[in-house]
């Protein structure tokens, strides 16, 4: 049922008649917290080395949408924060999505275990502690793991994405995106990883090589070397990471029976040795939201609050395209109703134009070990409001569950600076039982649509038919009929005999067909393709 103490109430004072008596700076810090509408428990303020239960941190609900970083050193609690956070907005009806990195917010359905430490958490933060599970549905990419199957067709993906988990440089991408282009305008539907190689490899052929031609900038070359670093992803087990049915981002929007919304959790922990692929999928995510949902403008609570776990790699080795790409997703998905949040170690791991539009942050302790992680820490509090506190001396001595924190008031404002103390999550702190995992795998509705991987015809069937259209054998026949052969000039490629065929023109009439017609592309070369199916 949903937390009692984050449901709309009654515009509440500035300051309860207790807190009024906390000392002056911790009195201007808690006014800056007294929100009259709904938000989110986040703990309570820590001053002079005490924690203040009566001086409660919290963030408006309506300010998630302005997206927020999560920040602090392995170990200190990062994890947890997500997980009480997820909490909240789930029992305020909005829907969640998780990137699982560790494998332990599976047990986000179950209910948590009371124990002295819980006890003395909620004592310290004065929260009415109750054991609670929320809905959840579990997924793994590519299947890999244990979860319902997100897979990504290769057109749905786009080049940009593709370039970026290839490790392809910024001439290299450019031309993937013009053999995009090219198969989207023939009609060669890219589904799986086999299909970009046989386009790929079609076009470095001798028979392909007119074609090639036609494709302005694209050398043979660089042709060459995008086929090499496909079959080498793909030796790399990446394949079933591609394909059909392609999840449709519009589960991760859905809410329970009892109002309210689902925690979509992604694990992982399978998959942590390919980093690039998995941080580049939850891109791809959020990408393929964007493009289709509509316009909310300012609304009182998220439609959606998307987490992104070990951010830094999303920004590691990018693109200039790659990251122009973020950041203008991240500025306009706020007015869709979407809220993101970066999960890492340090600010700096976020590139400034991105980090300047989270307006909400919670930063967990830092470590000053090193000259590096020293400057690390000094960039870090200068990213933060003035404030009484000493901030570096605050941040290396901050317990675990305990946090720096600034959000966006109401009005939208910075609010001050706030030492806190968290509170403790209600469900599980740790992974859920394996054969309950399976088995809400197995019950959920969405297993039966996503669970078997199917491989219908596309471009690598259609140029494999298409190149023996007039194989050898044929042309022998031909010519013992007296019938000349066409000169070069005159000889249809394989693809002109696919898109010419009968076949491929009456699929290129069928209402609602994806194939036959040029896939409009948006931000990050993903493809938009109406008749979709959103809720």
């Amino acid at each position: 049922m949903p937390d009692r103490e984050t449901m709309p109430s009654a515009p509440a004072p500035e300051v309860s008649e207790r807190a009024a008596a906390l000392p002056q700076d911790a009195l201007r810090i808690a006014s800056g917290y007294a929100f009259s509408g709904p938000a989110l428990h986040l703990g309570a303020l820590l001053w002079d080395g005490q924690c203040l239960p009566d001086a409660q941190i919290r963030v408006p609900l309506a300010m998630l949408n302005r997206h927020g970083l999560v920040a602090g050193a392995t170990g200190t609690g990062k994890t947890k924060t997500l997980q009480l956070i997820a909490e909240q907005l789930s029992a305020q009806g909005v829907p969640v999505f998780l990137a699982d990195i560790k494998g332990d917010l599976s047990g986000i359905a179950a209910p948590g275990r009371q124990d002295a430490r819980v006890e003395g958490r909620a004592a310290d933060v004065h929260q009415s502690w109750t054991a609670t599970g929320f809905p959840a549905e579990y997924y793994a990419l590519g299947g890999i793991g244990r979860g319902i199957p997100v897979r990504a067709t290769v057109t749905g993906f786009g080049p940009v994405l593709l370039s970026k988990v290839l490790r392809l440089n910024r001439t290299q991408e450019q031309s993937l995106a013009l053999i995009f282009h090219y198969a989207d305008s023939k009609g060669l539907e890219l589904i799986d990883l086999k299909d970009l190689r046989a386009v790929v490899t079609f076009l470095t052929s001798d028979e392909g090589r007119p074609e090639l031609k036609t494709i302005g900038g694209l050398s043979a070359a660089t042709a060459g070397v995008i086929l090499r670093s496909l079959t080498a992803f793909e030796a790399q087990g990446a394949s079933g990471f591609f394909g059909e049915p392609e999840f449709d981002t519009g589960e991760l929007l859905r809410t329970a029976e009892d109002g309210r919304g689902v925690v979509s959790v992604l694990e992982l922990s399978a998959v942590q040795d390919r980093p690039q692929l998995f941080s580049t999928f939850l891109m791809w995510l959020l990408a393929d939201l964007f493009h289709d949902l509509p316009e909310l403008g300012d609304v009182d609570k998220p439609r959606l609050v998307f987490f992104l776990d070990e951010a830094h790699l999303l920004f590691d080795d990018a693109s200039e395209a790659f990251l122009e790409s973020i950041t203008q997703t991240v500025r306009l998905i706020r007015s869709k109703g979407v809220g993101v949040f970066f999960v890492t170690q340090t600010p700096k791991d976020v590139p400034a134009d991105v980090l300047a539009q989270l307006g909400n942050r919670v930063q967990h302790a830092l470590r000053a070990f090193t000259p590096d992680d020293q400057k690390a820490l000094n960039a870090t509090v200068k990213t933060f409001p003035k404030s009484p506190y000493d901030l570096e001396e605050v941040l290396t001595n901050l317990g675990t569950g305990e946090a720096v924190v600034t959000v966006l008031s109401e009005k939208g404002a910075p609010t001050p600076v706030a030492a806190t103390r968290l509170r403790a999550p209600e469900s599980l702190m740790g992974p859920l039982g394996q054969d309950a995992l399976e088995r809400a795998v197995a019950e959920s509705p969405l297993y039966e649509r996503y669970a078997q991987a199917v491989d219908r015809e596309s471009a690598y069937e259609r140029l494999e038919r298409g190149r023996g259209a007039k194989g050898p054998d044929e042309m022998r026949d031909a010519a013992s009929r007296g019938s000349r052969e066409p000169r070069e000039e005159e000889r249809p490629s394989a693809v002109e005999q696919v898109v010419g065929s009968g076949v491929f023109q009456s699929l290129a009439r069928s209402v609602g067909t994806q194939i036959g017609r040029e896939i409009t592309r948006s931000l990050f070369g993903t493809a938009r393709r109406s008749g979709r199916r959103r809720r």
